[in-house]
């Protein structure tokens, strides 16, 4: 799949999560066959703010390329003016996120706030297009609401204004990640543009990805929630499309491992831990004795004890 000049070596995305795509977990999805990694999203305002902050959510390894930072915010100047600032920083693709349903970033009229206004959407696509030099692409969700499903409207104004390919989420914003995703708004996307479309919501397995493409004829599919604590789904992904075999206990310990060490390479030891605790709750999802596992490493403040509790997992 080709996102403007960007060459995927194949259409599996991990997609961007909140608290989740930082550096460290992206390079292992990478090294488990991620045609592209996402970052986690990144406030405009910030940007022209020089938040510290942010600063450290920009970077950027080598080893994980292509990687595609993705930029939100309501304000067509203050986006480009953003895109002006980091136009030099080393991500492949912008993507305009246009999908987010969290209160916080809705409420404040960004993220899927703006699939209710079209018009202001456009006008952030141009402006934004205008500026990067790089490919950029949007993500949007069905509608925001049922009454109000707009996604091939969307998608049809982000290609005229510049946009190079969408992630299309089959839910609405007032769905957030309950109920079942809508695999036929991706299928109306699809027919109504001619930019590549990534497919998003319900594939957890390289079975359902292939039912996702057969329905939808969508280009490419994004993976969130299947990926945390799995990055082993794009070896999946990217395999014999076989029913999917847990990883050895042995991998698993070898994977959790460099995980923590990338993190403390990352962030240092006080965020570091606190950050592993969710991960060795998603690793180990599913294993015997996993709840009381979650309840020790919890209570852990060095790293040390992390390792320590793996090694006897």
């Amino acid at each position: 799949m080709r996102i403007g000049d960007v060459v995927l070596r194949n259409p599996y995305v991990l997609a961007p999560m909140a608290g989740v795509t930082d550096l460290s977990f992206r390079l292992l999805c990478a090294e488990m066959g991620a045609g592209l990694v996402c970052m986690e999203m990144i406030s405009a305002k910030a940007i022209l703010y020089h938040n510290k902050k942010t600063k450290e959510l920009m970077k950027i390894s080598e080893g994980e390329h292509p990687v595609s930072l993705q930029l939100f915010g309501s304000e067509p100047e203050v986006m480009a003016e953003a895109v002006r600032i980091m136009e030099e920083e080393p991500y492949d693709i912008l993507d305009i996120n246009m999908g987010c349903p969290v209160p916080k970033i809705v409420n404040n009229g960004e993220g899927s706030a703006l699939m209710k206004d079209p018009k202001l959407a456009g006008r952030i696509l141009r402006a934004v297009c205008a500026a990067s030099k790089k490919p950029v692409t949007v993500k949007i969700r069905r509608g925001f609401d049922e009454e109000h499903e707009n996604a091939v409207q969307i998608a049809q104004i982000a290609e005229a204004e510049g946009a190079m390919g969408i992630t299309v989420h089959g839910r609405t914003s007032r769905q957030m990640y309950a109920g079942q995703a809508d695999w036929s708004s991706i299928r109306r996307v699809k027919e109504a543009v001619s930019i590549p479309v990534i497919g998003n919501g319900d594939v957890f397995s390289a079975e359902s990805a292939k039912e996702m493409m057969e329905q939808t004829g969508c280009d490419g599919i994004a993976v969130g929630r299947a990926a945390r604590g799995n990055p082993w789904i794009f070896r999946e992904l990217t395999g014999s499309l076989k029913e999917a075999q847990k990883p050895a206990l042995s991998e698993m310990k070898e994977v959790m491992l460099r995980h923590c060490a990338l993190q403390l390479q990352c962030k240092g030891e006080y965020i570091a831990v606190r950050e592993m605790r969710k991960h060795i709750g998603w690793y180990t999802a599913g294993l015997p004795h996993s709840s009381s596992l979650r309840d020790r490493v919890n209570r852990l403040e060095k790293m040390e004890e992390i390792y320590s509790l793996i090694e006897e997992l």
